[in-house]
């Protein structure tokens, strides 16, 4: 007898779930071992569980359920709290999620990462995570604030104001970085261009040396500019480039023009 479309469509799921981690984790090796290895796939296991019981009315069995989660995994996952698919906990321990928050799909969180709350009023309390969302080790996100989809939060920050999408947030409090530009893309294909790797934690740690290179390509993206309509309008006077190429080479490149050399001294001439 085949599948039904529940179990088919069940089972494309946990394969998709899978795989994202796969995807996600250099460290995993097959989905047997995410599924009976990984404390954040497990805690999210019983969370599936315990919130369907929230919903239904069945408070104590559901809580009961997240802290036997918590004894197993060291992950506390409120009953309440709302998870997108393919919600992925790296390592995990430590990790605290309140009962009024929300993530999208996709999401990765790192050990110790906290989303809280700042008030005891009953009401909305605690972060949403928009999609693709990566929020590092020790990162304690609070309040009833929005993080916007694709935006990536550094490790230790303290995070209490909205992020806007694709942004990334680092220190304490969480200061934004804003998304990467049309001048950052420019920089990385400079970078690449001129022989060298981008500096790819530039962006989410700053620092005075990285700070330094970025001058230095922003200078060198302008005088590329200037020197491809320099050469335009050589072209265009119909200047062969191909004559002052060979005239750089054979006097050096960046002369300014070709070297004269004093004429050595003739011996006099004697009359016999």
């Amino acid at each position: 007898m085949g599948k039904t479309g529940v179990e088919q469509t069940g089972s494309v799921a946990a394969k998709g779930y899978f795989a994202s981690i796969l995807a996600r984790d250099p460290a995993a090796r097959s989905w047997f071992d995410v599924a009976t290895l990984y404390p954040g796939v497990q805690a999210l296991g019983l969370h599936r569980l315990a919130h369907a019981l929230w919903r239904r009315g069945w408070r104590w069995a559901a809580q009961a359920v997240a802290r036997l989660s918590r004894f197993l995994t060291g992950i506390e996952i409120h009953p309440g709290a709302r998870i997108g698919r393919r919600f992925f906990i790296d390592h995990g321990m430590g990790v605290v999620i309140g009962e009024t928050a929300e993530v999208g799909d996709d999401c990765t969180l790192y050990q110790g990462v906290t989303l809280g709350g700042t008030s005891w009023q009953p009401e909305k309390r605690h972060p949403t995570l928009g999609n693709n969302v990566v929020v590092g080790a020790g990162a304690k996100v609070l309040g009833p604030i929005t993080v916007g989809d694709g935006a990536r939060i550094g490790s230790n920050s303290v995070v209490v104001k909205d992020v806007p999408p694709g942004a990334t947030v680092v220190g304490i409090p969480g200061q934004v970085v804003v998304k990467r530009s049309e001048r950052e893309r420019t920089r990385a294909a400079l970078a690449q261009k001129i022989g060298f790797e981008a500096y790819g934690q530039a962006a989410q740690m700053p620092d005075p040396v990285a700070q330094a290179i970025d001058r230095v390509l922003d200078h060198l993206a302008v005088v590329d500019r200037r020197m491809g309509a320099l050469c335009e309008e050589l072209r265009k006077a119909g200047i062969p480039l191909t004559d002052l190429t060979e005239i750089s080479n054979r006097h050096g490149n960046g002369a300014a023009g070709p070297k004269h050399e004093a004429a050595a001294p003739q011996p006099p001439e004697h009359n016999s």
